[in-house]
């Protein structure tokens, strides 16, 4: 698989290592102010809270962006992509300010990365950065507020094993197991990796080793086993680092185990394009964006939109939502 990063071959050319654990009210920025492209990802009304550790490792941090004058509703536990070897939340800081603005708190985390660590190592740190949300965010005075799940390319991966593998969940934050408490409201996966063999391509073989000859305890859509949260599943039409097939065979795997899915695939976006286009110079591309705050503001039971044009025969139909 390649190496894919949002906008960092558009936006993000340089960006500054994050600061430590430091809060910037909404008059100073919605953002870290670590970038150079910080004023184009800037979003009234949102709250930024940066370098906060989840662990004891120095990749445990995360930042939180919360709507300045909301303390309830649902949050978003977004992990980004890389190939499991790259990847900074800095670099993402335009998924946080997007959804916060429409209202939506929204956690981004940096994880452990190979070769620094293997699989599953970068999942146990996910599956502690969602205890931390749990512990932290999620359980008010007036109740406990949805996390949805969210991802993009590896961390869409890592984000659905979460999702149908219990077991992540259970060891970092045994809560999760209560009812209706921690357990994952939503699925929100972007352009993931969910089917393909990871131990045999060159690329990826060294990261998951553990678990040569048994490459499905790393395969989302071949570890569904029953019935799991509404999913949203999008893609992009001319996405050539991930293949459409993966999308398409987990939405499979969940549907035959009665999960609600809503899959979206956009024509002309790539790999990098389906992630960045929540970025408000690049929105104009699709409507990523829109999509997403839908599923979530519905409690993930989204309604179909008007159906979008049909693609040339010769490229993947549109799927909207609620479509199998």
């Amino acid at each position: 698989m390649h190496k894919a990063f949002s906008l960092a071959a558009l936006l993000v050319t340089a960006v500054a290592p994050p600061a430590e654990a430091a809060t910037r009210t909404p008059a100073e920025a919605s953002t870290s102010g670590t970038s150079f492209f910080d004023f184009l990802i800037r979003e009234p009304g949102v709250r930024f809270d940066g370098g906060i550790p989840y662990g004891p490792d120095a990749r445990h941090r995360l930042d939180v962006f919360a709507p300045d004058r909301l303390s309830s509703g649902p949050i978003v536990l977004f992990l980004y992509g890389g190939a499991w070897t790259s990847g900074d939340r800095s670099t993402y800081e335009f998924v946080g300010t997007a959804l916060a603005a429409r209202g939506i708190t929204t956690v981004i985390a940096d994880y452990r990365l190979y070769p620094q660590v293997r699989f599953p190592t970068f999942v146990e740190d996910a599956a502690r950065a969602y205890g931390w949300v749990d512990r932290h965010l999620a359980r008010t005075d007036g109740g406990l507020r949805p996390i949805y799940l969210m991802g993009h390319s590896a961390g869409a991966h890592i984000a659905a094993l979460l999702t149908v593998d219990r077991r992540w969940l259970a060891a970092a934050a045994p809560r999760a197991a209560a009812p209706r408490a921690v357990a994952p409201a939503g699925l929100v996966g972007l352009a993931g990796p969910y089917a393909f063999d990871p131990t045999t391509w060159d690329t990826t073989a060294a990261i998951f080793a553990s678990v040569a000859g048994r490459a499905d305890r790393a395969r989302p859509a071949h570890l569904v086993r029953r019935k799991g949260p509404p999913t949203l599943l999008l893609h992009g039409a001319d996405d050539r680092t991930v293949g459409l097939f993966n999308t398409k065979e987990f939405a499979e795997a969940l549907t035959a185990r009665g999960t609600s899915v809503h899959t979206v695939v956009y024509p002309d976006i790539g790999h990098v394009g389906l992630v960045s286009a929540l970025a408000k110079p690049l929105r104009w591309r699709a409507d990523v964006l829109d999509d997403v705050v839908a599923f979530v503001e519905r409690g993930g039971e989204r309604e179909s939109r008007a159906p979008r044009a049909e693609m040339p025969p010769d490229r993947p139909k549109i799927r909207t939502a609620g479509d199998p």
